[in-house]
């Protein structure tokens, strides 16, 4: 933390999470990291939330330091698991509750709710560890044959319950062993991995181009959510998943060539070439599939040249959303080339990012006062180019003679280092905080520019309607013809079935207000029953077409996900 307190600190829980605890399945990444609110956030966030030093003074219910112990029993016949261990070896296949729990939920609050409270609604029958696409295609092979549920287990890191094993049966867990290259291009510029890859892995194979392939220089992904410590390549692919440097690289989908599927009908193989006109695009119709048509075993990527000495930080303080999205809009229209990073905070999101980013620590604060950039009404914005020498300078000059053309302040490269500090470890945030009883979670959608105040004006107005809440919003995905707005909710709220109501409001809320109902986060199944009424019903049977030839049966990743076993009932339609 910045600064030590000086008054009252609530007794944030900084040792590890146990082994084999509930804890270590429900909080977020590294068991030994721990990261809190300092004092002035923390004072914030009392006073927003109604809330005392009492308050904080003792645990919100079961924190999870306890073994995971399960009364659910495996309901395979023997003779299944004896297969699936000739399979992948018996030693990389296990029906014991702490495996079966720990692929059973991803990282939304409603999964961390119903964890912390002791609630499983459901676990897979049993757990594989594969290592080879032989062993996934056989897997599936098999429980085609014997109508048995599969799921897939990547990084853990859904936020729509994607992972969920509704139906029990089989989950592939990718992370123990599936996680190989399969061989790198630099006359392409390729590699193909194994769809269980971990992004940190990914990047350290291709920041050591040199070393393990003989390559002429370094190479990077280009690919960085902030999940991406405990995300898989698979993961970002099956959900249409996008970077926060994708503004120059691209989303997943930009930066797909080709993939390899082990589904119900045998393998499914797209071509990899950059572009062709051979029909509809199997790459995207396969991309976003989230495991419903089969199971992802090897995706080969693009990769780029690893220049971060080119790197050039920016941040700037506009006295408005309105100014700040006008800004935002020539930045990415005036063909002047794009930067890596390109992230802008509405009024609310930049009031607590200045704290975040110690901002409010430096003479800046006083700065803006005086200069008429007023608190609850200016807007942050921040990014970093990449790419060759002269790209990035090009783009760096020509974003900082359009901020000084809407009135933009700048704030040098202070703010964006800072955030740099905390873009993939601002999630262990919610865990200190959800054990007070206070929840974090997120919504994206993408919107046109022409449509982005009305979405952002009523998609906020229905998060303020939970009191005491705070509501932020910023666009860090951004086009020359839209952006996405990613939506983040705190408040006071410890009920899984609370939440899921209120969750559902906002999707609501999305749906009407003409967004798409998901930029990057894919859809599971809490989104699924949206779905359709954002698509059209003639739309969305495409879908239903593709799973019917791919997986009749439907056995793969079955309960909802993309709505394709959901009853019309469950669905959620609002007319166009």
């Amino acid at each position: 933390m910045s600064k030590p307190y000086t008054g009252f600190e609530p007794k944030w829980v900084k040792e590890a999470a146990p082994a084999k605890s509930y804890r270590s399945i429900f909080r977020w990444g590294d068991p030994e990291f721990v990261k809190y609110p300092k004092e002035s956030l923390y004072k914030l966030m009392k006073e927003k939330f109604k809330m005392t030093d009492e308050d904080f003074s003792h645990y919100n219910g079961d924190i999870g330091m306890d073994e995971v112990k399960l009364d659910i029993p495996c309901n395979l016949d023997e003779c299944h698991i004896r297969a699936f261990e000739e399979i992948a070896g018996k030693e990389f296949v296990t029906t014991e509750d702490y495996p079966r729990l720990a692929v059973a939920y991803g990282k939304t609050g409603y999964d961390a709710l119903r964890l912390r409270d002791k609630r499983v609604d459901c676990v897979p029958d049993i757990v594989i560890y594969p290592d080879t696409t032989e062993q996934v295609e056989k897997i599936v092979a098999y429980c085609t044959e014997h109508n048995i549920p599969l799921y897939v287990y990547g990084g853990g890191s859904s936020v729509t319950r994607g992972v969920e094993p509704i139906k029990g049966g089989v989950s592939l867990d990718m992370r123990k062993r599936y996680d190989k290259v399969i061989s790198f291009s630099e006359i392409d510029q390729t590699i193909t991995v194994q769809s269980g890859m971990s992004g940190p892995k990914l990047e350290q194979v291709l920041n050591d181009a040199q070393k393990l392939f003989g390559a002429k220089r370094a190479y990077t992904c280009g690919h960085f959510p902030q999940s991406f410590e405990y995300s898989s390549v698979g993961g970002w692919v099956v959900t249409r998943g996008a970077g926060q440097n994708s503004t120059y690289y691209g989303c997943i989908t930009d930066i797909v060539m080709g993939q390899k599927y082990a589904t119900p009908i045998g393998t499914i193989t797209t071509s990899h070439y950059p572009r062709e006109a051979t029909g509809p695009n199997l790459n995207q119709i396969m991309m976003g599939s989230e495991g419903t048509f089969g199971v992802l075993t090897e995706v080969t990527l693009k990769v780029f040249r690893y220049m971060p000495e080119n790197r050039i930080r920016f941040s700037y303080i506009f006295k408005n959303w309105e100014i700040a999205m006008a800004a935002a809009r020539e930045m990415m229209q005036c063909e002047a080339g794009y930067s890596s990073v390109f992230r802008l905070s509405d009024p609310e999101e930049t009031n607590l990012m200045l704290r975040l980013y110690n901002v409010d620590e430096t003479p800046l604060q006083k700065i803006f006062d005086i200069r008429g950039y007023k608190d609850m009404e200016r807007c942050l914005f921040l990014g970093f180019t990449d790419g060759g020498k002269g790209y990035s300078k090009n783009v760096a000059k020509n974003i900082k003679r359009i901020a000084k053309q809407f009135g933009g302040m700048s704030l040098t490269s202070f703010v964006t280092k800072s955030w740099e500090k905390g873009r993939f470890n601002d999630p262990y945030l919610r865990d200190t905080l959800m054990d007070f009883g206070v929840i974090t979670d997120t919504l994206e959608c993408t919107v046109n520019w022409s449509n982005m105040a009305k979405v952002h004006k009523e998609v906020r107005e229905v998060c303020h309607r939970l009191p005491n809440t705070i509501v932020t919003t910023h666009m860090s995905h951004c086009y020359p013809q839209g952006a996405n707005l990613y939506f983040i909710f705190i408040t006071k709220m410890s009920d899984a079935d609370e939440f899921k109501r209120y969750h559902a409001t906002i999707l609501d809320a999305i749906q009407k207000s003409g967004a798409a109902l998901s930029h990057h986060h894919g859809i599971g199944k809490m989104f699924a029953p949206w779905l359709e009424g954002q698509l059209g019903s003639r739309e969305y049977g495409v879908f239903k077409v593709l799973k019917d030839y791919f997986d009749p049966s439907y056995n793969m990743n079955p309960g909802g996900t993309l709505g394709l076993d959901l009853n019309e009932e469950e669905k959620v339609l609002f007319k166009k």
